[in-house]
């Protein structure tokens, strides 16, 4: 995610707290979930479900977070 951009990524992680933390939790998911998938960790399907839909959210957020931050520097 934000491949290309880790400038803006590393600036916006020092500016905003919520994205940081965010950005974390996506990471920590998305280990969780291919490590599910691959078998090496035991998950119900439920869980994995779940899990798989808080990445996605996640993943939403914070695209619309970056979008915002960089959209007075493209204006």
């Amino acid at each position: 995610m934000f491949e290309n951009q880790q400038k803006e990524v590393e600036t916006l992680m020092a500016e905003n707290e919520e994205f940081r933390n965010l950005l974390k939790r996506h990471k920590e998911l998305n280990k969780k979930v291919e490590s599910a998938e691959l078998g090496t960790l035991a998950m119900d399907d439920v869980t994995l479900a779940r899990m798989k839909k808080e990445k996605l959210w996640a993943k939403d957020r914070l695209t619309h977070m970056f979008e915002s931050h960089l959209a007075p520097s493209l204006g």
